[in-house]
């Protein structure tokens, strides 16, 4: 674990420089904390699994075929054989791997020469023009009903289009058409002995989205909407998360239509020059997600300014006028709220669960989640903000009147019963409000400090 520690000592120093010694202070001890927990240990796929899948592909329990288009670049011959490997393994066999080369000489042609295999298809570009207009070309050449993404150092698990398959064809099952899917993910280092930090993602979720691409790896487009929207050079760095910001934005009122695989499906290999490792080496590509944020607002007609947090790679919308005179499509607005110095309640599940409960308030939280805007399913009454058109249905639901607090438009708390149920109350109001077609925002930012017995 040696160069894994060294890589957090160097994330730690820049992140003092950056944002001072207190906040440091508290992600160093949030950090030590995370390191009492049980290491992550990976489960690969069993073999006996694995030839089920093979059988179900011969049987044809899907015809779906997949481009995976990697862009490479004087690639490494260990790092590209791994990743040429790691495609060739899938127990799903429906795929074309399109390898769109920008090396001057031959040095990955020589080596993807070696494979005799027909679905693997070598691309010798013009030049390179940027992995933006690298990635575009490979991109054209696919003719597969989704386009998959794959960075020429990382490799996928051997069931990962498997499992995008049997999704596709579940949802299918239920009528839809999946546009966009996208697995969880892990880290592993230069030799692939090490995997760690494993990214479980959420269901799409559009304004944690807009907070820090989330989605990353494994990303599978339909080709249609792929070739439709392509990468766009002046995002380099940041080329996948504008990519899926535009998608999102495409896919806006069909959200069924985007869906998460809860299944590590993607290794991304860390090493001195990555961005997971080193992370200075691709401050541009911070920026650029930040204009990506801002240009996603800006086409959405918000009057609303991108805006870096304390952890690179994430960012926050503060928005210029009353947020609900920006976003139409939020209809109530929640915050925190804190017991002890730790998080007592805010966001929650349809079920009545509180997200981060229990996290220490200067904490941040699994990848950086507990200090990010998202939507949720529901929010705590105890600290919400209702649409003014909507305070009518919060009568009609709790029987209560929408009583603000003095000098603002937050309800009042103090005002609901004694004997009032507060998580049962937030449940019902905000299925209600979600019924109406509204989202509800969580916004960390906003905090009130509450006494439990």
């Amino acid at each position: 674990m040696g160069k894994i520690k060294f890589a957090n000592l160097k994330k730690t120093i820049y992140y003092l420089r950056r944002n001072g010694i207190k906040s440091t202070l508290n992600a160093v001890k949030e950090r030590l904390d995370g390191e009492k927990q049980p290491d992550y240990c990976r489960e690969p796929v069993s073999r006996e699994t694995l030839q089920m899948q093979r059988e179900q592909t011969e049987a044809g329990f899907s015809q779906v075929l997949f481009s995976i288009v990697v862009p490479t670049y004087r690639t490494p011959e260990t790092f590209l054989r791994e990743m040429l490997k790691s495609v060739i393994s899938q127990s799903y066999t429906r795929w074309e791997l399109i390898v769109a080369d920008a090396s001057e000489d031959d040095c990955v042609k020589s080596v993807v020469e070696t494979y005799r295999d027909a679905r693997i298809r070598y691309h010798r570009l013009s030049g390179n023009n940027g992995i933006a207009e690298n990635t575009n070309e490979g991109i054209s050449l696919t003719v597969g009903d989704y386009v998959a993404l794959l960075d020429h150092d990382d490799v996928l698990t051997e069931n990962a289009l498997f499992e995008a398959a049997a999704l596709i064809e579940e949802s299918r099952k239920h009528g839809t058409t999946l546009q966009m899917l996208y697995s969880d993910e892990d880290k592993c280092n230069v030799d692939m002995t090490i995997f760690y930090e494993p990214h479980f993602k959420e269901k799409f979720n559009l304004d944690l989205l807009l907070s820090n691409n989330y989605i990353c790896h494994l990303l599978v487009i339909k080709r249609e909407l792929m070739q439709s929207l392509m990468l766009r050079r002046e995002y380099d760095g940041a080329q996948d998360f504008d990519l899926v910001l535009r998608a999102a934005e495409r896919l806006m009122g069909n959200e069924n239509e985007i869906a998460h695989i809860p299944m590590v499906l993607y290794h991304w290999r860390c090493h001195s020059s990555s961005t997971a490792e080193n992370p200075r080496s691709k401050m541009y590509a911070y920026e650029a997600g930040r204009r990506a944020v801002q240009d996603f607002a800006d086409r959405m007609g918000w009057k609303a300014r991108a805006t870096d947090t304390e952890h690179l790679g994430f960012y926050r919308l503060e928005y210029e006028e009353n947020l609900f005179a920006v976003r139409e499509d939020i209809g109530a607005v929640g915050g925190r709220l804190i017991s002890r110095n730790k998080i007592a309640g805010g966001r929650m599940s349809e079920d009545g669960k509180i997200f981060y409960d229990g996290l220490p308030a200067s904490y941040s939280g699994y990848m950086h989640r507990a200090v990010l805007q998202q939507d949720a399913e529901a929010l705590d009454i105890r600290n919400l903000e209702l649409r003014s058109t909507l305070r009518d249905l919060f009568s009609e639901v709790l029987g209560v009147a929408y009583i603000t607090l003095p000098g603002t438009e937050i309800f009042d708390a103090s005002k609901l019963p004694e004997n009032m149920d507060y998580i049962r109350a937030s449940l019902e109001l905000c299925k209600a409000v979600r019924e109406r077609g509204y989202r509800l925002l969580y916004l960390p930012e906003r905090t009130q400090n509450i006494s439990e017995d």
